[in-house]
């Protein structure tokens, strides 16, 4: 990133990156996901100034268990999408290694077309262990792409812990991917993961896997009605091959029926309204904790409590009250 850059103010950041300015865009990002209070303000002077500019874009989840071939089926579906006009941001909801902190996927080179496309824009977001702040970050990368100009933004989750459920609140379709498997593998599956899917997606249904794919299809057809709702909203099962870019127009079908239904039922609109909201409350739980937290009375209180608890000494429930207290009144 340029020097020149950094030191430019955020209305200026702002106008750049509507612009279309890379360097803008990463700048923007990189204040987003700062914990230093003055580039979270910056931050969020610039998510201000680009607001009216966000929202038109379609925003696709997709998870799936390490393996599956997430990485595979985006890069070859983002290239389909760039041949035929769309500019894409792929931004990966990315948990981080405990011990070193690094991150376990493998961010760009897992996409080698799309990481050499101008139209494209690959962001990790490691969690460094607090997956409310990556969902954070998420969101905000979300706005300040959409803002770029990329007008299809897909959140990529590597299918572990809650992830999934994070991702699944901030998108308008959430693609859940499974591997070819005989019925056995059902037992295996998270029902409450099959309950957030909007469509569900058989990869890797090429060569020998190509019969067990279809059978896997039906077994989760049959999941799928048994689970759907009392609406008959049923999320379509499909079979493709990402390696073989098979069945990903029918998968990008499926996306922009539900989105486009969604538009004319007004779902759309009142499913965007409701996770703005979710946004705000979760953005206020973590601001009130972080406000708590940020004096010293607070934070000795803390550490004495989680030692008493530990010990078995004190309820969990006196321990927080213990805390409250030291905090203050106003938690100040």
């Amino acid at each position: 990133m340029s020097e020149a850059v950094s030191r430019l103010s955020p209305q200026a950041i702002a106008a750049r990156l509507v612009d279309g300015d890379r360097a803008a865009l990463g700048r923007a990002i990189t204040l987003a996901e700062s914990r230093h209070p003055d580039r979270r303000a910056e931050a969020d002077a610039i998510l201000s100034a680009v607001l009216p500019k966000t929202g038109g874009a379609v925003r696709v989840g997709i998870t799936g268990v390490p393996g599956v071939g997430k990485s595979t089926l985006i890069d070859q579906l983002g290239m389909n999408l760039i041949a035929a006009g769309h500019r894409i941001a792929v931004l990966a909801v990315d948990p981080s290694s405990g011990r070193s902190g690094g991150s376990i996927l493998g961010d760009k080179t897992r996409m080698a077309a799309l990481s050499m496309s101008d139209a494209a824009f690959i962001r990790p977001s490691p969690t460094a262990g607090t997956l409310g702040g990556v969902a954070r970050r998420t969101r905000e990368t979300m706005l300040l792409t959409e803002a770029a100009g990329f007008d299809v933004i897909i959140v990529e989750t590597v299918g572990v812990g809650q992830s999934e459920t994070a991702v699944a609140g901030m998108v308008d379709v959430f693609v859940v991917m499974v591997l070819p498997g005989g019925g056995d593998e059902l037992q295996g599956i998270k029902k409450g993961v099959i309950e957030l899917a909007d469509v569900l997606a058989i990869n890797k249904a090429d060569g020998d896997q190509a019969a067990a794919a279809r059978r896997t299809a039906g077994d989760y057809q049959g999941a799928v009605n048994l689970l759907s709702g009392h609406d008959g909203a049923r999320a379509p099962v499909l079979t493709l091959s990402g390696l073989e870019n098979r069945g990903l127009d029918e998968l990008w079908d499926a996306i922009t029926t539900q989105v486009d239904a969604g538009r004319v039922s007004g779902a759309f609109d009142t499913r965007r309204a409701d996770q703005a909201v979710d946004w705000m409350e979760d953005l206020l739980q973590v601001t009130l904790y972080e406000r708590l937290l940020g004096t010293q009375p607070a934070r000795t209180a803390r550490k004495i409590a989680r030692d008493r608890v530990r010990a078995g000494a004190q309820t969990p429930a006196e321990a927080v009250a213990d805390i409250l207290a030291a905090a203050g009144p106003s938690g100040s």
